[in-house]
């Protein structure tokens, strides 16, 4: 069951290449793919997830221009991220399964759409939003006290990248991540929820750090090199602290009580 849900994992992860190469450029989610250099209408046996990616070389078989690598790491990532989803919750029932194998799609979506136009759209945001919300009416338990917690968590999550966005007037950060932050708390409830949160500054400082730092040690200079006024995308950060939070229960917060 986990190698099925692997491989449907990879079949929807092209999909969501799809919608993140396609969304709000005018161009319709349905319709045969093409290769964007030569316009060559792909077949069936091009188009298998990371497979067809690997015999071909990473080229297009018509004109062999370079196929980005995007592809085939959205594929497996989803695929990745469904099988994780399947084995954490595969005794929580078929409701919360699809629920949160949705989420992971959403998460990709997000994630790869912001590090290509650092902007988080509304409608996913907004999706990820109502599903956190929507997960509070299938968890055990009185249905009030989860819905109560479920929106404590969300707002508690939310308020402390708000006051930044209010303060800084929305130079530090986008009121996307908020948002982003919002869906994080109602998932995860206050305390895990902002221990995601300090583990998403945490790993976008150390990453921002190295992106500056590593390029200077090894000499090697190139345009559009990070420096400490680059703007990077925070989203990124946010989803992997909260799939770390989500899938394997980590808490910072316990790290330092113990």
């Amino acid at each position: 069951m986990l190698i099925i849900v692997f491989i449907l994992g990879l079949i929807i992860g092209s999909f969501l290449n799809v919608v993140i190469l396609r969304y709000n450029t005018g161009r319709s989610l349905g319709g045969r793919s093409g290769c964007f250099s030569c316009g060559k209408v792909l077949h069936w046996y091009e188009l298998l997830p990371v497979i067809s990616f690997l015999v071909q070389g990473g080229k297009c078989r018509g004109c062999g221009s370079k196929v980005s690598w995007q592809y085939p790491l959205v594929e497996f990532a989803t695929g990745l991220l469904f099988a994780l989803v399947y084995s954490v919750f595969a005794s929580a029932g078929g409701i919360l399964i699809a629920l949160y194998l949705i989420v992971a799609s959403l998460l990709v979506v997000i994630t790869v759409y912001d590090l290509r136009h650092k902007i988080i759209p509304d409608l996913f945001v907004f999706l990820f939003i109502f599903l956190g919300l929507l997960q509070a009416f299938f968890l055990p338990g009185s249905l009030l006290v989860n819905i109560e917690a479920t929106i404590i968590g969300g707002l508690a999550t939310a308020l402390p990248l708000f006051l930044l966005w209010a303060v800084s007037r929305g130079r530090w950060l986008g009121f996307g991540d908020v948002k982003l932050a919002l869906g994080m708390g109602l998932f995860l409830g206050v305390r895990n929820g902002l221990s995601s949160l300090m583990l998403a500054f945490w790993l976008g400082a150390i990453i921002g750090v190295a992106l500056i730092t590593i390029p200077k040690l090894l000499k090697k200079k190139k345009k559009g090199a990070y420096h400490m006024k680059s703007e990077l995308p925070f989203a990124p950060f946010l989803i992997v602290s909260f799939l770390i939070s989500l899938l394997l229960n980590f808490n910072v917060i316990n790290v330092f009580l113990f």
